[in-house]
Order: C-alpha cells, then sequence, then structure tokens
C-alpha cells in the first residue's frame, strides 16, 4: 500500500467510525459480535456425569465463552484445560456468600487459573438476607472483595435474582446496592428475566446507571407474571432465549449504555433436554440482528 492508498484508507476508517457513532442504537442490536456465552449452571445434571463430554458438546453448538458455577470435582487447572482443548474460555464464575467472606483469597488464586476476568457472587439465601440490615452490612463485604479481586486483575460483580427489588421504604435492595457499593470495585450481571420478573425493566436500570452493568444473563419468560418478589415455585416460566416475551433487540440495543462486556445464556430449568434448550438459544442469539 502507497502513502496515498494509506492516507485514503485512513481518512475512510475515520469517517465510517463518526457515522457508527451516530447511527440508531437499534442498528447495534446484534449482540456487537462478542461471542454467545452459557452459564454452566444450565447443564449441571450433565456436568455432574461428564465434563469433559458435556463442554465438548457444548463447544460443538458453537460456544465459545462460559460463565462457571462450579468444578465439578476437578481442580481448576483440570477444568481450565478441558475448556481450552475445546477452544473455550471462561470469562466469568459464580460464587455463593461464605467463599465471599471467608475464602475470597483462594478463591481469587484458583480464578486467575481459571483465566476469570469476573467473579461473582451468584445469590443470597433467604437466611442473608432477612432484612434490609443485611443489605446494608454487605456493603462492606462487597467492596472488600472487590478490592482483592481488583488487585488480582479481575473485577467483582452482584449477580441479582428478583428479591432484591423488594421495597424498603422508598428503595429496594437492588437501588441501595447500586448506589452504595464502590462502582470501581463492584459491577453488575444483570439478570435481564429476573429484572422482568419483579416488574421492572432493564433498558430503564441501563440508562439510569450507564456503564455499571458488564454481564448479562440472558434467559426468556413465557410469560410475564404479575410481579412477585420470591422464586416462582413451579419455575414453570423459563424458555430458550427467543421463544419467549422478553424484547432482546430492545435490551441489546441499550446494553452498550449499560456497559455490557460479556452475556450468557442461561436457562434455569428445561422443559426439553438442556443441551436442546441451549442449542436453541445459541442459534437464536447468534442470528439476532435488528
Amino acid at each position: 500500500m502507497n502513502r496515498r492508498d494509506f492516507l485514503r484508507s485512513a481518512t475512510l476508517g475515520v469517517a465510517v467510525a463518526e457515522i457508527s457513532s451516530h447511527l440508531p442504537e437499534s442498528l447495534f442490536a446484534n449482540p456487537y459480535g462478542k461471542p454467545v456465552g452459557l452459564q454452566l449452571y444450565t447443564l449441571r445434571d450433565q456436568l455432574e456425569k461428564d465434563v469433559a463430554g458435556t463442554i465438548r458438546q457444548v463447544a460443538d453448538i458453537g460456544y465459545k465463552d462460559v460463565e462457571i458455577y462450579s468444578l465439578y470435582g476437578k481442580s481448576p487447572a483440570e477444568f481450565q484445560k478441558i475448556l481450552q482443548d475445546n477452544g473455550i474460555s471462561a470469562s466469568s464464575g459464580h460464587y455463593l456468600l461464605p467463599d465471599v467472606k471467608s475464602n475470597w483469597d483462594r478463591r481469587v488464586e484458583e480464578a486467575k487459573t481459571l483465566g476469570l476476568k469476573y467473579m461473582v457472587n451468584a445469590i443470597l439465601a433467604p437466611a442473608e438476607r432477612t432484612s434490609f440490615e443485611d443489605y446494608k452490612r454487605l456493603v462492606e463485604v462487597f467492596n472488600k472483595a472487590g478490592e482483592t479481586a481488583h488487585s488480582a486483575g479481575i473485577q467483582f460483580c452482584y449477580h441479582n435474582h428478583n428479591f432484591e427489588f423488594t421495597k424498603y421504604g422508598d428503595t429496594t435492595a437492588y437501588g441501595y446496592l447500586l448506589k452504595t457499593l464502590d462502582a470501581k470495585l463492584v459491577q453488575f450481571e444483570m439478570d435481564c428475566f429476573w429484572v422482568t420478573h419483579a416488574g421492572e425493566d432493564p433498558v430503564s436500570y441501563f440508562r439510569g446507571y450507564p456503564g455499571r452493568f458488564r454481564l448479562l444473563h440472558i434467559k426468556d419468560m413465557k410469560d410475564k407474571p404479575a410481579p412477585t418478589h420470591e422464586l416462582d415455585a413451579k419455575m414453570g416460566l423459563f424458555a430458550p432465549v427467543g421463544q419467549g416475551t422478553i424484547d432482546w433487540k430492545r435490551i441489546f440495543a441499550a446494553a452498550r449504555q449499560g456497559g455490557m462486556q460479556h452475556y450468557y445464556v442461561e436457562q434455569d430449568y428445561c422443559e426439553q433436554a438442556p443441551i436442546e434448550a441451549v442449542k436453541l438459544s445459541y442459534q437464536y442469539l447468534s442470528k439476532l440482528q435488528a
């Protein structure tokens, strides 16, 4: 390439970037070219029986990125090698509060071996969230965990369900955590299903707290229920992504403002074989266009 052609190409590149920055968000509904991720919790029963075989099936579907829920008896190095052998990387992992409180240094070292970029508090057990005071006490715990992870080059995040949207006076636990946790140390993994299940709008949170939602859980809902703040007893509302009622184009169009870096398919309970459910979700998301 001579100098004239180089300058022409460079000028064209700048022009395209400038035009792109002013295009409507809806044109970016395809998830920005990011790999479709999978939260491995969906395949927990299969993984308990056969880790390597299940991961091979995940790779065959097309998934290149996963979020870890458990190592299923493998060491971090063994689990990481199984992923690597199948062309998969793990960008995130889920952890429970007892680990965050008392085994965190060890978990961070394991996460480094696994190559994780994110460590996420997965869920609060009922006994850990009996009152608003419990959430207040967690601020110091999570900020401290975030600082330890940050020192290792890993981002700590909080994953929601629907109980965080219970009202406490003029706020919710979710709103309180968003406003109170150190934004540098603690980011959020938004579970779009549970936000919707609670009668809230994921997009309004992206706009109200731009940049706070580095990770998304993508799971679909058969029908929109009346808002409730406890887990659905029958767990019969889950559907493969694209076969439910959640408007994914709208969510992904706004996800850039929310700060999305990775997103993961998850289906807590499946009517068909879980591997078939995650295949349907992958097929939908990999072709999603505005």
